[in-house]
C-alpha cells in the first residue's frame, strides 16, 4: 500500500485534449501575467501534484498562516508560500473573480482563476522564511525584486513550460508516474535524497546507509532555478548517470528530477522538500547537514531539528537525519563522528570553495572524497569553462 500524498489527494492540475484547445484559444482573449524561470518552475510543480494539496498560488488567509505557522488555514503544515507576484501595471489589468493567462514570454501555458488580489509585507516574509532581511541572501534578493501584489487562485495547465519540455525531459517524472513506477517495482518502503550538487563519496555513503532499511532509493536532484555559481544541471546529472551505473545496483535506484526551483530557505525548505517527496509517494527523505542551506544564515543542523516543531502524523514522511560525513583515513573508509573514533588529523574535510578552487586550476580532487568517473566529469566541464573565459 503506497503512502497518502499530502493532505490525501494528489493533485492533477493538467488540461488535456479539447479541453486543452479551449483553454488555449480562450487564453489568448485574457489579461497576460508573464512568468519568471522560477515562477515557471512552481506552475509546473503545482500543475503535476508535487505541491499537493495546492491547486493554486495561496489566498491572503493562508499566506499569513504559513508565515506564522507553518500551516494552512485548515491547519495543514507547510512551510514557504507558494505565491505569484506580480508589478503594479500587471495588476490594473486584473479583476477578481475574472480569469488571467500565465505566459511564458508571449505564450500562454495556463489559466488562472482570479480569486484574490492583495498587496504583502516583504519584509515580513523573508524574516519568517529566511530567517533575515539581507539582500545578500539569494532566495531574499528574489523576493525583493519581484512585484509588490501578490495573485491568488486555482490554475489549470494546458501547455508545458519550455523547461518541462526540454531539461531532462525523460526523466521528468510526475508524482502519479514514480507512484506507478514504486509500485510496479514492488518497493514499498522508498527514500527520497535530495541534491543540487555533484555527487561525492560523502553523499553516496548516506544513500547506501538509506538503502539498508529500505526497498528502493529515488535520487531526485532540484533542477530548477539555483545561484549562478552552483554546477550546472547537465554537469551534475552526468555525475549522477555515471555513479548509478558503476556503484550501485539499478534495480534498487531509480533517477528522476526535481523540476522546483531553489529557494535556499534551509529548515522550512528541508519541510517542503519532504513534502513534496511525499506526493511522489516516498516514505522517507534524507535531511543531511545544512539541508537547503547558503551562506551561514543557518545552523548546521537547523533542518533537521524543525521537524521536532510537527507530531510525525502532520508530516507523514519519515525523516532521516546524517550527520556531516567524512573520509577517515585512520577508519580507512567514508564515516561521521558518531562512528569515527579519530580526530581532525586522520579526517578529509573539503569545502565547496576549496573544491570549486581545485577544479579551476585543473587539480584531480582526492578518490577518497569522489569518485574517479565523477572527477574526470568535474574537471571536463571546468576547462572547458575556463578555456571559454580565455577566448573571451
Amino acid at each position: 500500500m503506497s503512502i497518502p500524498p499530502h493532505g490525501g489527494v494528489l493533485v492533477q492540475r493538467i488540461l488535456k485534449g479539447q479541453l486543452a484547445q479551449a483553454a488555449r484559444e480562450r487564453a489568448q482573449s485574457l489579461p497576460k501575467i508573464p512568468l519568471t524561470r522560477a515562477q515557471l518552475a512552481d506552475l509546473e510543480m503545482l500543475a503535476i501534484g508535487a505541491y499537493s494539496p495546492l491547486t493554486g498560488y495561496l489566498r491572503r488567509e493562508d499566506y499569513l498562516r504559513v508565515l506564522r505557522d507553518m500551516r494552512l488555514s485548515n491547519d495543514l503544515v507547510w512551510p514557504i508560500p507558494i505565491t505569484l507576484a506580480v508589478d503594479e501595471e500587471i495588476v490594473e489589468d486584473l479583476r477578481e473573480g475574472q480569469d488571467a493567462a500565465l505566459c511564458e514570454g508571449n505564450r500562454p501555458l495556463a489559466i488562472l482563476h482570479v480569486e484574490e488580489i492583495y498587496r504583502y509585507d516583504k519584509e515580513a516574509e523573508a524574516k519568517a522564511v529566511f530567517r533575515t532581511t539581507e539582500e545578500a541572501h539569494p532566495g531574499v534578493a528574489r523576493l525583493y525584486a519581484q512585484g509588490d501584489w501578490l495573485v491568488a487562485g486555482d490554475i489549470w495547465l494546458f501547455d508545458w513550460p519550455s523547461a518541462a519540455r526540454e531539461v531532462f525531459p525523460e526523466l521528468r517524472l510526475t508524482p502519479q508516474q514514480t507512484r506507478q513506477i514504486f509500485r510496479e517495482r514492488g518497493w514499498r518502503r522508498i527514500v527520497a535524497f535530495q541534491t543540487r550538487n555533484p555527487l561525492h563519496r560523502a553523499h553516496e555513503y548516506i544513500q547506501k546507509t538509506a538503502l539498508e532499511i529500505v526497498d528502493g532509493l529515488l535520487l531526485h536532484p532540484l533542477v530548477g532555478e539555483t545561484k549562478p555559481d552552483d554546477v550546472p544541471a547537465d554537469v551534475r546529472m552526468a555525475t549522477y548517470r555515471v555513479v548509478i551505473e558503476k556503484y550501485f545496483p539499478k534495480d534498487r535506484v531509480l533517477l528522476s528530477v526535481f523540476p522546483a526551483p531553489m529557494r535556499y530557505a534551509g529548515p522550512r525548505e528541508a519541510v517542503l522538500h519532504a513534502l513534496a517527496r511525499k506526493n511522489y509517494g516516498c516514505t522517507h527523505f534524507i535531511v543531511g547537514r545544512d539541508h537547503a542551506g547558503v551562506g551561514n544564515y543557518y545552523g548546521t543542523y537547523d533542518a533537521q531539528r524543525i521537524f521536532d516543531e510537527f507530531p510525525p502524523e502532520d508530516i507523514g514522511i519519515t525523516p532521516l537525519f546524517f550527520e556531516h560525513a567524512f573520509y577517515c583515513y585512520g577508519c580507512g573508509t567514508v564515516v561521521t563522528s558518531k562512528t569515527c573514533p579519530h580526530d581532525e588529523s586522520q579526517r578529509l574535510h573539503l569545502s565547496g570553495t576549496q573544491v570549486r578552487a581545485m577544479l579551476r586550476r585543473g587539480e584531480s580532487l582526492p578518490p577518497e572524497f569522489t569518485r574517479p568517473e565523477v572527477n574526470e566529469i568535474l574537471l571536463s566541464a571546468y576547462q572547458t569553462v575556463n578555456t571559454a573565459m580565455a577566448r573571451g
